[in-house]
C-alpha cells in the first residue's frame, strides 16, 4: 500500500510540473496599438518593458497559463507632445495607473494550425476586462549561443479592444462632415520573446516526517 500511494504522490508531482516556464524578455518583447484618427488614417504606437512569466505545455495546452505586465509609461507614438496628451489623466493617467496587466483564465489550440488562444483579463486604466489573444506564431525552442545555450522561443500575439471598456473616453472635437477625431477600436499586437528557467519551488505547509509542535511552556 505505502509504495501505490508513492507512486501516485509520484505521478501527481510530474503531472504537475508538465509545462515548462518561460520568462518573457523585456530587451526583446514589445506591445504595440493602431487606432483610426480623423476617420482617415491610423496612428501607431508602443509600449515597451513588457515582462511577465509564461507556463508552457504543448501537449495539454490547458496546463498553459500567461501572466504579462506592460509599462504604460513606455508609450511611444514618436510624437512627444502626443505621448505627453496619452500619459496625461484625460487618457492613461499614468501616474496613478503606470502598469496594464494581463493574465489567463483559458488556453487552448486555435482553429489555424500551429495558432493558439488565450482567454484572459486585461486590466488597464483601472478597470479589468477579459479580452482573447490568438496567438499566430509560436517558434519552436532554440539554444541562444550568446546566452550560454539557453532555451528560448517567441510568440506574436493579436486581439481588439474597445477603449472606452476601460474609461479611455476623450475623442476630440467631432469633425464637420460627422465623425471623431480618435476611433474607439484598438488593434492591439505582442511579440514576446520567452526564456526558459527553472521550475518555480513549490510551496507547502506540510512539516517533514518526524517534527513535533513545540511543547507548551507551563
Amino acid at each position: 500500500m505505502k509504495m501505490i500511494l508513492l507512486a501516485a504522490v509520484a505521478l501527481a508531482a510530474g503531472g504537475a510540473q508538465a509545462a515548462t516556464r518561460y520568462e518573457i524578455d523585456p530587451a526583446h518583447s514589445r506591445a504595440s496599438f493602431s487606432i483610426r484618427h480623423m476617420m482617415v488614417t491610423n496612428v501607431k504606437g508602443e509600449f515597451g518593458n513588457v515582462s511577465g512569466e509564461v507556463m508552457l505545455d504543448d501537449k495539454d495546452p490547458a496546463k498553459s497559463s500567461v501572466k504579462a505586465t506592460i509599462d504604460v509609461r513606455t508609450i511611444n507614438t514618436g510624437v512627444d507632445k502626443r505621448d505627453a496628451h496619452l500619459k496625461s489623466g484625460e487618457f492613461f493617467d499614468v501616474e496613478k495607473f503606470p502598469t496594464m496587466t494581463f493574465e489567463s483564465t483559458k488556453v487552448a489550440k486555435g482553429e489555424k494550425k500551429g495558432s493558439w488562444k488565450v482567454d484572459g483579463n486585461l486590466t488597464l486604466h483601472g478597470v479589468t476586462k477579459p479580452v482573447t489573444l490568438t496567438v499566430d506564431e509560436l517558434s519552436e525552442p532554440v539554444k541562444n549561443p550568446m546566452m550560454g545555450g539557453m532555451v528560448e522561443r517567441g510568440a506574436s500575439a493579436a486581439t481588439t479592444i474597445n477603449r472606452k471598456d476601460f474609461g479611455l473616453t476623450w475623442a476630440g472635437p467631432a469633425l464637420e462632415k460627422g465623425g471623431v477625431v480618435l476611433g474607439d477600436e484598438v488593434k492591439v499586437s505582442v511579440d514576446v520573446e520567452l526564456q526558459e528557467k527553472a521550475a518555480a519551488p513549490a510551496k507547502t505547509d506540510v512539516k517533514p516526517a518526524g517534527d513535533k509542535a513545540p511543547a507548551p511552556k507551563k
